[in-house]
């Protein structure tokens, strides 16, 4: 009898052993899910992070443009004053604009340029659609002014390197 006893405990034995491999298999599965369901929040945590980061530069750049180009449109309505001024201290005859009222201009171009804005070189220059607006054409004087600003009727002008008001010019052809 003593030999059946030692069978039966064999036999509880393996089934408890099945027992714990299910449970282990299963504690395994539970983890490995776990695992990967960890894995998926952290990439979508990075995407958000990535996502967060590249909306704040953005902002960040364009609250800098805004602050750099607020003044466009006052400074676009100035523009014909100046040119004014500069045809007039141009065409008058000597002495007649004192000497005080080129010192108060000459503030205020100072204050402009202070502010970003800068004159468009053109006279002498190739001609660029991207700085220069064509009024006319005049046949060139010499072959190696062919395609070049022979005169600028009104200047141009750009504000922190965007341009805001084209040359307007006469080409050579």
């Amino acid at each position: 009898m003593k030999k059946k006893e030692n069978k039966q405990p064999l036999a509880d034995e393996n089934q408890q052993d099945v027992v714990v491999e299910a449970q282990s298999e299963e504690t395994i599965t539970d983890e490995q899910a776990a695992t990967d369901e960890l894995e998926e929040m952290k990439k979508k945590y990075l995407l958000l992070y990535a996502d967060f980061e590249n909306f704040r530069k953005n902002k960040a750049k364009e609250r800098i443009e805004l602050l750099q180009t607020a003044a466009a449109g006052l400074i676009t309505d100035l523009l014909p004053s100046i040119d004014n001024y500069e045809r007039a201290l141009a065409n008058a005859p000597e002495g007649e604009i004192s000497e005080g009222i080129q010192l108060i201009f000459k503030g205020i171009v100072t204050t402009l340029q202070s502010k970003g804005l800068k004159e468009l070189p053109a006279k002498g220059e190739v001609f660029n659609a991207d700085f220069h607006d064509c009024i006319t054409q005049y046949p060139a004087p010499s072959e190696e002014e062919k395609g070049k600003v022979l005169d600028v009727l009104e200047k141009g002008y750009t504000l922190h390197d965007k341009v805001i008001r084209f040359a307007k010019v006469v080409v050579g052809n």
